[in-house]
C-alpha cells in the first residue's frame, strides 16, 4: 500500500480506514502494555503517533510487532500499517493503531549523531548530511522550498520569462576579481612557471600572467560566475522581462556568518524600465515573498518565532505592511553625519554605507524599510547609468539598495547604461579587458533600450525570514573558506 504523507494524515478524517505510514522515529515510549511511537517523514513540522496496545492487539500479529519493536529506536526508519482513529491525547487530532510494523533501517542509538540533548548549530553543521531530520532544519528546508515556489510564481504572474545563465564565464559582472578559476591546465606546470617567474624577478603569485590560456579548455581564462546579470541583459533586450534563479560563486576569503562561497541568486532584468520602475518592482517583490512565508509557511514560521528569533514574525509583518521610504544617498549621508558619534565607522559623502548605517536608517530614523538610491559612481559597478553632476560636481549612478530593519541591505539594483559611448568610456577608465565584453557592448549598438534590474541573494532572504544567525544554516551544504564537506 502506498504510504500517505503525514501532513495529509494529520488533516484527514479519523474514519478508521487502514493507512500506511513511512518515516523516521523521533521517539519511542514503552509503558508496559502500551507503546507510543512518534514518526516524522519531513512533510511537515508535526509527527504522527503510532500506538500499540499489547492487551488488545486487534488484527496485529503480536510476535511480528514485538520483534520489530526490538529494532526500533530514535532515527530508525519504518513502514507501518494501521487504522486512522481519533486521538485521545491533547495536541493531536488523529493517531494510527498498529496492525503491521516493519523496520526498514536500523539506527544504533549509541552511534547516532542526533541525540535528544540540545545540539549546537556548529555540531549540526559537522553532521550536515543528517541535520535535515531535526526540527530546525526540517522547517528551514521546507521554507526554502516554498520561497523558491513563491519567487517563480511572482515573476510568472507578471509575464517574466525564466532563463538560465551560464555558470562558467569569462566576464566578471561585479569587477571585484573574486572568481573561482575553471581550468584544465596542469597546476604543476603553473607552479613551475611560478618558480621561473620568481627567478625572473616576478612575484611567484603573479605566475598566471605568463600562463598561455590559449591552451586551456576554453582558450581563455574562465571562472565560475559571480552573477548572471550581464547575460540576462542580452535576453531582456529580446524578451522584455526575464529572471534568473541559480547558483553563483564568490572566491571571497570571508569567514563570517554573512558570507558563502556558493549561493543562489535571483536576478530579474527588465527592458524599458527606469530606476523608479525597478524600485517599484523590488518593493512589490519583497512584500510578496515575505507575505508568502507568513501565510503559506505559518507552522514553520511559528517554530522560528519560538525557538530561533522571538519577534521575527512581527518584524516581517512590519515590512509587508509598511510603505518603503525612498531617499537619495546624499540625503542619507546628511542624516547619518549628524549621528556620527554613534557609529564605529563615521560616514562622509563618498564612503560606502556600512551595516550599522543601514540599520540606523531603518530602525531609528524612519522605522521602516528604506530605499537608498543615486550612489557615488566610484562605489558601484561599471554598468550603472550615470546621473548628471550635482551642484558640487559629484557624479552619482542610478543604483538602489533596499534596506530592511533587522538586517540592512537585502536587495540591490540599478538602471543600466544603455549608451554605447558612455559605457565604453567607463570600461576604459576601469582598465577592463574589452575582449571579454564586446558582446555586452553590442547590446548598445543594436537596438539599445533603457533597462534595469536587481539582484536578491536567496540565502540572505532566508536568513532574514527565519532569524537564523548564520547564513550557513539556510542552505543544505554550505561552501565557505576551508569548507567543502559532503
Amino acid at each position: 500500500m502506498k504510504p500517505v504523507l503525514i501532513k495529509d494524515l494529520l488533516t484527514s478524517e479519523p474514519d478508521g480506514r487502514t493507512v500506511t505510514v513511512c518515516g523516521w522515529v523521533r521517539t519511542k515510549r514503552d509503558s508496559k502494555n502500551l507503546v507510543f511511537i512518534q514518526v516524522n517523514d519531513g512533510s511537515c513540522f508535526a509527527s504522527i503517533q503510532l500506538t500499540y496496545d499489547r492487551t488488545n492487539p486487534g488484527d496485529a500479529d503480536p510476535n511480528a510487532v514485538e520483534e520489530a519493536l526490538k529494532d526500533l529506536g530514535t532515527g530508525a526508519s519504518l513502514r507501518a500499517e494501521g487504522k486512522l482513529i481519533p486521538s485521545p491525547a491533547s495536541g493531536q487530532a488523529v493517531e494510527v493503531t498498529l496492525q503491521k510494523l516493519t523496520v526498514l533501517g536500523k539506527c544504533p542509538a549509541e552511534e547516532y549523531p542526533l541525540q535528544k540533548k540540545n545540539m549546537s548549530m556548529e555540531y549540526l553543521r559537522e553532521n550536515a548530511h543528517l541535520r535535515a531530520r531535526t526540527n530546525t532544519f526540517g522547517a528551514m528546508f521546507r521554507l526554502r522550498s516554498q520561497m523558491a515556489i513563491a519567487l517563480h510564481t511572482f515573476f510568472q504572474e507578471r509575464g517574466f520569462v525564466y532563463i538560465n545563465t551560464p555558470e562558467i564565464t569569462c566576464s566578471d559582472a561585479e569587477g571585484a576579481g573574486e572568481m573561482f578559476q575553471v581550468t584544465t591546465l596542469s597546476l604543476e606546470k603553473i607552479a613551475e612557471l611560478g618558480v621561473k617567474a620568481g627567478a625572473k624577478g616576478m612575484k611567484p603569485e603573479d605566475a598566471y600572467k605568463i600562463v598561455d590560456y590559449s591552451k586551456d579548455f576554453f582558450g581563455k581564462k574562465a571562472g565560475l560566475t559571480v552573477s548572471g546579470q550581464l547575460e540576462a541583459e542580452t535576453l531582456a533586450t529580446a524578451l522584455s522581462r526575464v529572471y534568473t534563479f541559480g547558483p553563483t560563486f564568490r572566491a571571497e576569503n570571508s569567514n563570517t556568518p554573512r558570507h558563502l562561497s556558493e549561493f543562489w541568486m535571483c536576478e530579474p532584468e527588465m527592458a524599458f524600465f527606469d530606476l523608479f520602475d525597478d524600485m517599484d518592482l523590488e518593493e512589490e517583490f519583497l512584500k510578496y515573498m515575505l507575505n508568502w512565508a507568513l501565510t503559506k509557511c505559518r507552522e514553520d514560521m511559528e517554530f522560528f518565532e519560538k525557538r530561533i528569533q522571538p519577534g521575527v514574525i512581527a518584524q516581517i509583518q512590519h515590512v509587508v505592511d509598511t510603505p518603503f521610504k525612498r531617499i537619495t544617498y546624499t540625503e542619507a549621508v546628511e542624516l547619518l553625519e549628524k549621528q556620527n558619534d554613534k557609529f564605529e565607522f563615521p560616514i562622509t559623502w563618498g564612503k560606502e554605507l556600512q551595516t550599522e548605517h543601514e540599520r540606523y536608517l531603518t530602525e531609528q530614523i524612519f522605522k521602516a524599510p528604506v530605499m537608498v538610491y543615486n550612489y557615488p559612481k566610484e562605489a558601484k559597478a561599471f554598468y550603472m547609468k550615470q546621473n548628471e553632476p550635482d551642484e558640487k560636481g559629484r557624479i552619482t549612478v542610478r543604483a538602489v539598495d533596499v534596506l530592511v530593519p533587522g538586517l540592512g541591505e537585502i536587495t540591490g539594483g540599478s538602471e543600466r547604461e544603455e549608451n554605447y559611448d558612455k559605457l565604453l568610456e567607463v570600461c576604459k577608465e576601469r582598465g577592463m579587458d574589452m575582449s571579454n565584453y564586446q558582446w555586452y557592448l553590442d547590446l548598445r549598438r543594436f537596438g539599445s533600450v533603457p533597462h534595469s534590474g536587481f539582484g536578491l541573494g536567496f540565502a540572505r532572504l532566508l536568513r532574514y525570514i527565519t532569524g537564523m544567525a548564520n547564513i550557513r544554516d539556510v542552505i543544505p551544504y554550505p561552501r565557505a573558506p576551508k569548507l567543502a564537506d559532503f
